[in-house]
């Protein structure tokens, strides 16, 4: 076997500060950010005088981690359309497991989130929703029944 371990998923936003929010009103905990820029930085993202500000967000359990990134040089790539649809070729979501939907989708309304489609329970083991995060990214949320 060769991989370890998932280090952490990465996430391109506009609004740093925003994202923090979010991400923590879901429960993560900000671990640190710095600014990130030199040749190294150019060559790993086959772009020129990338000049980035990224933050760590962790998980709860110590486990998971979420990278925000917020691109100062080169300025931001817009795609279209701007609000894929979940059957949108790509990364589709990044779901967390959640002690309460509705409590979490509360606190995730509150910092500007919306459902993509409804509160649904699969099969008695899980309430499961999408909601649109920073970046116009799908956040799952799925709540333990068993």
């Amino acid at each position: 076997m060769t991989i370890k371990r998932l280090d952490h998923v990465s996430v391109v936003v506009d609004d740093l500060s925003a994202a923090i929010a979010f991400f923590t009103a879901l429960g993560m905990t900000f671990e640190g950010g710095m600014p990130v820029e030199g040749t190294w930085v150019d060559r790993v993202n086959g772009l020129k005088s990338v000049q980035v500000d990224i933050v760590m967000m962790r998980t709860p359990d110590g486990h998971g981690r979420l990278e925000l990134t917020k691109f100062r040089s080169p300025k931001l790539v817009e795609i279209e359309p701007a609000i894929a649809p979940p059957n949108a070729l790509g990364l589709r979501s990044v779901m967390f497991t959640v002690e309460s939907v509705d409590d979490s989708i509360a606190r995730l309304r509150a910092e500007g989130a919306e459902l993509v489609g409804e509160v649904v329970e699969y099969e008695d083991k899980y309430r499961l929703c999408y909601m649109r995060g920073p970046a116009n990214i799908i956040v799952a949320l799925a709540e333990e029944l068993f």
